[in-house]
C-alpha cells in the first residue's frame, strides 16, 4: 500500500518499513530466500551460501563509556555470526565497515578489530574485507557469509504440535543493560554478559540435523522472536514461564531495582541464544522446551501461560 507522504519511520514502524522496502527489491533466480529471514540463502553448486548484514550505531547500540572497543568488536561479530547459526549454518567469512570521527583514538579502533577477530576465531571464520570512512559518530557495519550443508532452517516451518525450545543464556544481557542504564556496574556477571555475549554457535547446525522445523536467534527479545516464528509460520505459539530459567543475578537486580526478574527473560535481547521448533521427540540435548505450537488459535499470536502478555516483548528500533 502507498504510504502517506508525511509518514515518519515512527509512524510506519520497523517491520512495516521492511515490508515496504522488500517489495521494491526484485530477486534473481539464484536467490532461494531473500529479505525477511535471519539471513538470505543463495544457490551454489554444493549446499547453500547464507548472507546477513547488521549495523551497530554509537549511542543506539553501544556507548563507549559502557563498553571497550574490544567489547564492541565481540558484540558486532557475535550478532552477525548468530544470524548464520539461526539458519542452521556456520559462518565462514565476514566484512566489516567502520565509520568514525576523525578524533576517535586509533587504539580504540584497533581494539575493536582485535575483539572482532577473536570472536570470529571461535567459529573459524575469516574477516575478508571492509571499509573505513569518516562520520560524526561510530558506526560498525558487518556482512557475514556462511554455508549450510543441509536445507536452511527458516522461520516459516513450524507446525501445530511442535515443541518450542531454547538454547543459550536468556535475559542476562538485558539485566546488564539495565544495570548500566541505572549508573551501576554490578552484578559484574550481567554487565559482562551485555558487553560480550556467548552465543551457542554449535547449536544451530545441530538443531538443523535434529529436524528443527523453524529457528531464530534471540537478538531483540524472546517474545518478539517467538512472534516472528508464529507470524512466519502462520501458527499460534504459547510460552510456558515455569520452564524458563530466571538466573540468580537477575533476581538480585530485580529486587534492587524494583523490576520483575522474569521480564528480563521474556523481553530481553542481545544474548543471541536460539529459539527453534521441533517435532515431539526430536529436541536435541542441551535445549529446554519452553512452549508449544498450538493446534488452533490465531495465526501469528503469542501467548504466555495461555494468556495475552501485557509487558514488553522486546526491542523496537522506531
Amino acid at each position: 500500500m502507498a504510504l502517506p507522504a508525511d509518514a515518519t519511520l515512527a509512524d510506519v514502524g520497523e517491520f512495516g518499513l521492511i515490508s515496504e522496502l522488500t517489495a521494491l527489491f526484485p530477486q534473481g533466480e539464484h536467490v532461494l530466500v531473500g529479505p525477511g529471514d535471519d539471513a538470505a540463502v543463495l544457490r551454489v553448486r554444493t549446499g547453500h551460501v547464507v548472507v546477513s548484514t547488521d549495523l551497530m550505531v554509537e549511542g543506539r547500540h553501544f556507548r563507549r563509556d559502557w563498553a571497550s572497543g574490544a567489547d564492541v568488536g565481540h558484540r558486532a561479530a557475535a550478532q552477525n555470526i548468530s544470524d548464520i547459526n539461526a539458519m542452521g549454518g556456520r559462518a565462514t567469512s565476514l566484512t566489516i565497515g567502520l565509520a568514525a570521527p576523525a578524533d576517535l583514538p586509533a587504539a580504540w579502533a584497533l581494539d575493536l578489530a582485535a575483539g572482532f577477530a577473536e570472536e570470529c576465531g571461535l567459529v573459524g571464520a575469516s574477516i575478508v574485507g571492509g571499509d573505513l570512512t569518516r562520520a560524526d559518530q561510530v558506526v560498525v557495519a558487518v556482512t557475514v557469509l556462511g554455508t549450510c550443508t543441509q536445507s536452511p532452517v527458516l522461520r516459516s516451518g513450524a507446525e501445530p504440535g511442535d515443541l518450542l525450545a531454547l538454547v543459550g543464556r536468556q535475559g542476562w544481557a538485558a539485566g546488564g543493560l539495565t544495570v548500566l542504564s541505572r549508573g551501576f556496574r554490578s552484578p559484574r556477571v550481567l554487565v559482562d554478559a551485555y558487553r560480550r555475549p556467548t552465543p551457542p554457535y554449535d547449536a544451530g547446525p545441530a538443531a538443523a540435523e535434529a529436524g528443527a522445523t523453524s529457528m531464530i536467534d534471540v537478538s531483540d527479545g524472546l517474545l518478539s522472536e517467538v512472534g516472528h516464528l508464529a507470524a512466519g509460520s502462520g501458527v499460534a505459539i504459547d510460552v510456558r514461564t515455569a520452564t524458563l530459567e530466571v538466573a540468580e543475578p537477575l533476581v538480585t537486580v530485580g529486587a534492587a531495582l524494583g523490576a520483575e526478574p522474569l521480564s528480563f527473560v521474556l523481553g530481553g535481547g542481545d544474548d543471541h541464544g536460539l529459539l527453534a521448533t521441533f517435532p515431539p521427540g526430536q529436541v536435541p540435548d542441551g535445549w529446554t522446551v519452553v512452549g508449544e505450537v498450538l493446534d488452533g488459535g490465531t495465526p501469528g499470536e503469542v501467548t504466555v501461560d495461555g494468556a495475552a502478555y501485557e509487558g514488553a516483548t522486546g526491542w523496537t528500533h522506531f
